[in-house]
């Protein structure tokens, strides 16, 4: 067993709880955050094979990791076995902590090109080209999928062991099928199949929402890992409660100022890592979670979404902080 298989074969023994590849969400900033706040592994943004190898600046972006930005996964996504070889070696350079296939996105301008969850239509096609990954690279080389297309029963046993004969190091399983999007429930019961099924660390993806479902989700599917996705979108406490549940301590929500001082936080780290503009606009989806139950906090969404400066933006979310401290101060009286 290599350095890096080992490794990653002892994080996967602790039963971590993992920041989700996401688009335009789990970019180096916010991993940081998550990181800080109790997760024990990141991904990056997805990364388009083409881009990556036609010199694209944003693909490029996206595979380069700061030393202190570990451990940390890089997600490589396309159609085209042979480009999917090359960009691994690519990635593997930035030296991850592994390398991670996507087969599961479903977004049909991913998907009907044969990238994503395509794999999915073609279970022996996706076992060759996972092969050819991991004999490519030196680092474990996992896999992101979900249970099936979504036409008939999915067919987990066959793709599971399949992907484990290919040399896949672990697998992240979205219970859902690729037609589902993320629609309807995650059906658990396939990643407790697939940890029976398979001898490498099995992760649970989908329908977790609260800190609460994580041991919930591994007492229920014995998997190794939990893996959150939207549910940590302007809520990276969800990590910290997450390992509260886990040891069985009372779960701390965050208060309204700790949310307010992360929000201007992630303003200021988001405007520095890339140009004022981008940077505002990265944080704003992460607004709606960020100031959610807060009175006003309607108000206070739209006008930080009229102002692209640093300072308009921490003005006004001072401003914000200074009514709710005034009308408490009212309230107490």
């Amino acid at each position: 067993m290599t350095t890096n298989a080992a490794a990653y074969t002892a994080l996967m023994a602790n039963r971590p709880v993992i920041l989700a590849p996401m688009e335009d969400v789990s970019d180096p900033v916010f991993r940081a955050i998550c990181r800080e706040q109790g997760a024990d592994l990141c991904f990056t943004e997805f990364v388009n094979v083409d881009g990556l190898l036609r010199g694209d600046l944003r693909a490029r972006r996206k595979i380069t990791l700061a030393p202190e930005d570990t451990p940390t996964a890089i997600q490589i996504y396309g159609s085209d076995p042979e480009k999917l070889v090359e960009a691994a070696r690519m990635a593997a350079e930035a030296q991850p902590f592994f390398i991670d296939i996507n087969c599961g996105c479903w977004v049909p301008k991913i998907a009907r090109r044969g990238a994503g969850a395509g794999w999915l239509r073609d279970l022996p096609a996706m076992q060759e080209m996972v092969r050819a990954v991991a004999r490519a690279v030196d680092l474990p080389v996992t896999v992101k999928t979900r249970i099936g297309w979504g036409d008939g029963e999915p067919a987990v046993p066959e793709m599971v062991r399949r992907l484990e004969d290919a040399g896949a190091a672990g697998i992240t399983l979205h219970c859902r099928t690729a037609k589902q999007r993320h629609e309807g429930d995650a059906d658990w019961t396939w990643a407790a199949l697939a940890r029976e099924l398979v001898r490498v660390p099995v992760t649970v993806n989908g329908g977790i929402v609260q800190a609460e479902d994580v041991p919930r989700a591994l007492a229920e599917t014995g998997c190794a890992a939990a893996m959150i996705a939207r549910a940590a979108i302007g809520n990276p406490w969800i990590f910290r409660e997450a390992r509260a549940a886990l040891a069985g301590w009372p779960i701390v929500r965050p208060t309204a100022e700790e949310r307010l001082a992360l929000c201007r936080r992630h303003f200021t780290l988001a405007s520095a890592a890339r140009d004022e503009r981008a940077g505002i606009c990265a944080v704003r989806r992460h607004l709606g979670s960020y100031v959610s139950g807060l009175p006003g906090s309607a108000e206070l969404r739209r006008r930080l979404h009229e102002h692209y400066t640093l300072a308009g933006c921490l003005e006004i979310l001072h401003q914000f902080e200074e009514d709710l401290d005034r009308h408490r101060g009212d309230d107490a009286a």
